[in-house]
């Protein structure tokens, strides 16, 4: 590791703090021509929007190049609103937008044995290891890559190579991967680090991109009351700061609740979250916390699709968040090519459903609630719920209401994972 950076108290480090070590390490690393990695505006709170203009203003100002990818995956590309609000006064004609159909190159294979070895037999296809163009190019002599380190619903914890293959990757990888973390089961994956898919990633990383000048920026953050804290920066090529990285995360960001929540409501900011693509991670990251029969109550202001290209949107239409049993067998069927073609879309389906163990609810537009309920979950008027959860008021955490009724709230799903310790620790889990 290059760079390891702690916070000393709850404050987390500073602007300052972050850019002196930051500015440290870059000056180890001259280059020519750079290209920065950073996750895009789903990511706001990592702080990766910081780094990422640190590192643009330090190399422009000797004149060098300096080009940003941001690491879209299949979400939608940024716009310049977005972009500026993240990144600050970095032009926007240097920011390109990755499209995970038609801009990748196959870098290698992980041939089947291997992976039938990471999944205990569960998955033995091989799987075509894609990246875009960029990153090939060998002009660019130093590759940069900030994000933050947090649970993930189909790695177990996110960043690091991911950024990669995932971010950046093409649709073999996408589709697959996800299908692989649907398949091994989320609630064995989110919050560990040596998941199946975090092995394909190992792997790939070591043998496909190891002569590739990658430096990794890994952040650690939690937003209580939306204010972004960085409690760590973890820096180098080598896994170890991504091991440093996700033990922090593991204690800063996985909330463990005593007792199964019998009704948990989520807030998704509408600047964030505008599709159940996005806003389904109130369902990944609170379904090991949601007790059986409980409610999941999700406001969702900004919410108007559900996948964030056409394609995806139309599958999710079709098809519904029908649950893990359902997608297994419709990707048997036939007649279902579409969905067999597309089984990132397929993996989301999984996510997306708490297979009957608790209701979920999208608190939407009125436009909305017919098309919510034709996918598969309650609706309910988004005005009436936010007058009766008012996020602005509630806290987080466990709140009584002057009706006696008691709630669990969470103002931003994409920063934590929350697990029922009495139910992990009686089915043996451990991280």
């Amino acid at each position: 590791m290059e760079l390891c950076l702690r916070a000393k108290d709850e404050a987390g480090l500073s602007d300052d703090e972050l850019r002196a070590g930051l500015l440290v390490l870059l000056s180890k690393h001259p280059a020519k021509k750079v290209l920065i990695l950073p996750p895009d505006f789903s990511r706001f709170h990592s702080k990766a929007g910081f780094l990422t203009r640190v590192c643009f203003e330090y190399y422009t100002g000797q004149g060098l190049v300096v080009d940003i990818l941001p690491t879209l995956g299949t979400h939608r590309a940024m716009t310049r609103a977005e972009a500026n609000d993240m990144f600050g006064e970095i032009p926007f004609e240097r920011f390109f937008a990755h499209n995970w159909r038609t801009d990748v190159v196959k870098i290698g294979e992980v041939p089947g044995g291997v992976m039938g070895a990471f999944t205990d037999g569960l998955w033995t296809e091989p799987i075509a290891v894609e990246v875009n163009r960029m990153l090939m190019d060998e002009s660019y002599d130093l590759i940069l890559s900030p994000g933050q380190v947090v649970p993930h619903e189909v790695i177990g914890m996110a960043n690091h190579a991911k950024n990669v293959f995932i971010g950046a990757g093409g649709a073999e990888m996408i589709n697959k991967s996800h299908m692989l973390g649907a398949i091994y089961g989320m609630e064995r994956v989110m919050g560990r680090d040596y998941s199946p898919v975090r092995k394909v990633f190992d792997y790939a990383l070591e043998r496909f991109f190891c002569k590739r000048p990658i430096l990794f920026l890994l952040t650690v953050t939690t937003a209580p009351e939306g204010k972004t804290l960085t409690h760590g920066l973890f820096c180098g090529r080598e896994r170890d700061a991504l091991t440093a990285a996700v033990a922090l995360s593991q204690h800063k960001n996985i909330d463990f609740v005593p007792r199964g929540i019998q009704k948990c409501v989520v807030y998704l900011d509408p600047n964030e979250f505008h599709s159940t693509w996005l806003g389904n991670k109130a369902i990944y990251r609170t379904r090991m916390a949601v007790a059986d029969d409980g409610e999941l109550l999700i406001l969702a202001p900004g919410v108007e699709i559900f996948g964030e290209d056409r394609q995806v949107d139309a599958l999710i239409r079709k098809y519904g968040y029908c649950g893990r049993k359902q997608v297994l067998e419709l990707l048997q069927d036939p007649a279902c090519a579409d969905l067999r073609e597309n089984r990132s879309a397929a993996a989301h389906l999984i996510h997306g459903s708490s297979d009957g163990r608790f209701r979920v609810t999208y608190a939407v537009s009125d436009e909305m609630c017919a098309q919510i309920e034709r996918v598969g979950y309650a609706s309910a008027d988004i005005s009436e719920q936010l007058r009766r959860y008012d996020p602005n008021t509630l806290q987080y955490g466990y709140n009584t209401l002057p009706s006696g009724e008691e709630i669990f709230f969470i103002p931003n799903p994409a920063l934590g994972l929350w697990i029922d310790r009495a139910r992990f620790e009686r089915e043996g889990g451990s991280l």
